[in-house]
This record gives structure tokens, sequence and C-alpha cells, in this order.
């Protein structure tokens, strides 16, 4: 579970988002961080009895800073409003896919899979959906990953407009071969993230995006 007092500094940091109310309030955030890390590593400790690509993995290696980059942002504020981790082989700055839980009052998610790969990655994962497009299916039609996700995430801006080159356009799997990333999500609300029951749903979640990991880090590990 998430400490209620994490969700609060959250929330007032988004309604004080500046630099003299963050040094003010340092010591909750500081507080907020460690409360976020733990549950974060908790997840690791039982998902890599599972999972052996993230073996021995720390909750430092997964987490994001707070700090934005706003050198090419015209929104300025220094800080995130949300805390993040993702855990993956390589941690969360390599090239596989991996989990992902955001932490944001009002806008909460576990998740997961491969955001913006380099085109060769990319490449890779288009073609590994071509030559296997029946396991593939198969793994989008698994009981569990329907029942927690649905489907791969296809908001606005995640897919191309046509086929991509090489592809035809009455491809069976032309929906998936035209994303950009591949990313499943499933929401949370506040009320759930202070229960103790949150550390088992985010652990069956991440267990059905596994097969979907493996085998889009297949195509990637070659």
């Amino acid at each position: 579970m998430i400490e209620p007092q994490t969700l609060t500094f959250l929330k007032k940091l988004k309604k004080n988002n500046n630099k003299p109310w963050f040094d003010e309030h340092r010591a909750q955030y500081e507080a907020a961080r460690i409360d976020f890390s733990n549950f974060i590593q908790l997840l690791i400790d039982a998902l890599q009895l599972k999972d052996t690509t993230i073996t021995g993995m720390t909750s430092r290696e997964c987490m994001f800073r707070i700090n934005r980059d706003i050198r090419f942002s015209k929104d300025k504020q220094p800080y995130k409003t949300n805390f993040g981790a993702s855990i993956k082989r390589g941690g969360r700055k390599s090239g596989f896919a991996g989990y992902y839980f955001h932490l944001e009052p009002g806008n909460s998610f576990i998740g997961g899979g491969l955001w913006m790969p380099e085109p060769a990655a990319l490449k890779n994962v288009r073609q590994e959906i071509d030559y296997n497009w029946e396991e593939f299916q198969a793994i989008l039609k698994e009981r569990n990953f329907k029942k927690t996700y649905g489907d791969l995430y296809m908001g606005e801006g995640m897919s191309l407009s046509t086929t991509p080159k090489g592809y035809e356009k009455d491809n069976p799997a032309a929906t998936y071969l035209k994303l950009k990333v591949f990313i499943a999500e499933t929401a949370v609300t506040d009320e759930e993230l202070v229960k103790a029951s949150l550390h088992k749903k985010t652990l069956t979640a991440f267990e059905a995006l596994q097969p979907l990991l493996n085998f889009i880090n297949t195509a990637i590990d070659v």
C-alpha cells in the first residue's frame, strides 16, 4: 500500500509546483519518495521469483527523478507531480520492455510494455508480430491479460496512419503493426492505492503482462 501522506504531498505539489515551496517541504518529499521506493522494492522482490531477468534489481534503478527536463518545454514547472518506476532488465533506461507503476492522485495506473523504441527495435518487434501472429494473438487473448488490460493501449499518437512499409494493408496484424509503442495499462483508484491489497493487485497485473514482455524482448534481444 501507499501511505496517504504520499498522496497528500503529490496533491499539494501540483498546486505549488515551484522550487521555494519544494525546498520548504523537502522532508515531506523525502518521506513520500521512501514510501514509494519501499513499495516498488516489495514488488521487485516478489516479481523476481517468476521473472529472473530482474533478479537482484533495486527500486533505485527503476525509479524516475521528480525533476522535469524543461530545456525544450513550454511548460516550465520544475517538478513532476507523480512518482514512476520502470522495472525491467537493465534498469529504467534500458531498451527492453518492462513493468511500470505510475503513482499520481486521480491518474494512477499499473502497466508496462515497450515505450518509444529505437527504430531497429521497433522494426524487430513488428517483424516478430508478423511472423508469429498466432502466438501474439494468443497472448492478447489470454484470460488474465484480457481481464486486466483488455488490449494494448491505442490512444492518440500511438499509431501510424497507414501500415508501415513492407507490410500489406490487409495484413491480419495491421492494427498492431501500425503501433509505435506496445504498452498496456489498467487504472488504479486513489482508494485502492492506500489499501493493503494494492501489492497483490499489482503483482497479478504484472504477471498477466509477463508473456507480452517476453515476446517483445525476444524480438529485441537478437
